[in-house]
């Protein structure tokens, strides 16, 4: 069972990139994400929408 918050390592994992890369997209607003105290979260239903924005091309 997919976890509904993910972590940055298990965005990275997810995507297969690595943590550091995913942690930048999400600090700089070109990935969804937000923060529980000092650490970084995204959903995984805005990390479907993302991933199929940029499917079809879009530029975020």
């Amino acid at each position: 069972m997919d976890p509904e918050i993910m972590t940055i390592s298990q965005v990275a994992k997810y995507l297969q990139i690595s943590e550091m890369t995913t942690y930048k997209l999400v600090q700089e607003g070109r990935m969804p994400g937000f923060k529980i105290g000092r650490h970084w979260r995204v959903k995984k239903s805005d990390l479907d929408v993302y991933i199929e924005k940029l499917k079809n091309g879009d530029r975020i």
